[in-house]
């Protein structure tokens, strides 16, 4: 299970997403414009595309729980 929090950025600071585990320590840290480029440099396979759509999608400032068996 991950969970996925994607912030908002102020002015200067562009938005982040976390991509965390299932004891919330933190596995992955991009920019939420360049999702495929964060999960290649981290490692993180999406062949569905389904998770890249999830971040997408998200509100920001929520919590995500992301079972990879769903």
């Amino acid at each position: 299970m991950m969970h996925i929090l994607k912030i908002k950025g102020t002015g200067k600071i562009p938005d982040f997403v976390q991509i965390r585990d299932k004891n919330l320590s933190l596995k992955a840290y991009f920019r939420a414009d360049q999702i495929e480029r964060g999960f290649k440099k981290n490692d993180i396979e999406d062949p569905s595309g389904k998770l890249k759509e999830i971040i997408i999608n998200i509100p920001f400032g929520k919590i995500f729980k992301y079972k990879e068996d769903e």
